[in-house]
């Protein structure tokens, strides 16, 4: 089995402070992704053990953006943005495995004037058709902070948010387009009618306690890798963020499953 998590840790220094160590080993993921990590080469040294190598993507503004990967199995390759595209913010990583692409995303924010939706829209389009071209080679596994809830589920307030920043017509359409590229949707796939599911709150009073949250943190893998898929689950208990973690378990190529057809409620 394969063990991958994803965490927007919105900072990782601060992270750190507030028992990120606690969970990363914990957890004990093979492969485990941040975003927002709000570093420069050199202003950290990560202590995650000999048996993680590390990947870093550093934006050019201080304090800002920033991803990375830390993971057991050795890469074929490594490879940070997309093709031809400047990537100053940060904002991709690639891994590549004898089986499968990784690719570690920190999508932009459209902000909530939504002065930055055209640019997004546009860097959207890119990112598909850099997905669909990996996928031609070999499946991907797509994680990250994705900034889109995709469906009223997918938040709590659906009807006071239409059109906010995260949840706009554009953005929603630009994850339904990504899914009919032949990517799936890992948690919606095996729990479609799950509620209350969540992966970010914000930091006003007693949202988190209310659980008044969005899931705009994903695991997308190509279709062909559903056989694979053991769960897919979000650590909602897990603080240390304004986001929490998720997990996605794969079996190993070799042992394909079908525990995802019986793990929907």
């Amino acid at each position: 089995m394969i063990r991958l998590v994803s965490w927007n840790v919105n900072g990782l220094r601060a992270c750190i402070n507030k028992g990120f160590y606690d969970y990363f080993r914990e957890v004990d993921a093979d492969i485990f992704c941040l975003q927002e990590t709000k570093l420069q080469e050199g202003q950290i040294e990560l202590a995650c053990g000999e048996e993680y190598r590390q990947y870093w993507n550093y934006a050019l503004k201080k304090g800002y953006s920033g991803t990375a990967v830390l993971t057991k199995m050795k890469p074929l390759s490594v490879r940070y943005g997309m093709d031809g595209e400047e990537d100053s913010e940060g904002r991709i990583i690639t891994l590549e495995y004898d089986d499968f692409y990784l690719v570690n995303v920190y999508t932009p924010n459209a902000r909530r004037d939504l002065s930055r939706l055209a640019y997004r829209l546009e860097w959207e389009e890119k990112f598909r058709s850099y997905l669909v071209k990996l996928d031609g080679d070999k499946p991907v596994v797509v994680c990250g902070d994705l900034n889109v809830a995709h469906r009223e589920i997918d938040l709590k307030n659906a009807k006071s948010n239409a059109g906010n920043s995260g949840f706009t017509p554009e953005e929603r359409e630009k994850m339904t387009l990504l899914l009919e590229a032949g990517f799936v949707d890992t948690f919606r796939h095996l729990y479609p009618d799950r509620t209350d599911a969540y992966t970010w709150w914000s930091f006003m009073p007693r949202v988190r306690e209310r659980n008044i949250g969005w899931r705009i943190d994903y695991f997308l893998i190509s279709s062909r890798l559903v056989p694979r898929l053991i769960d897919a689950r979000i650590d909602a208990a897990v603080m240390g963020s304004d986001h929490c973690p998720i997990i996605l378990e794969l079996e190993d190529a070799d042992e394909p499953s079908t525990k995802a057809e019986s793990a929907a409620p």
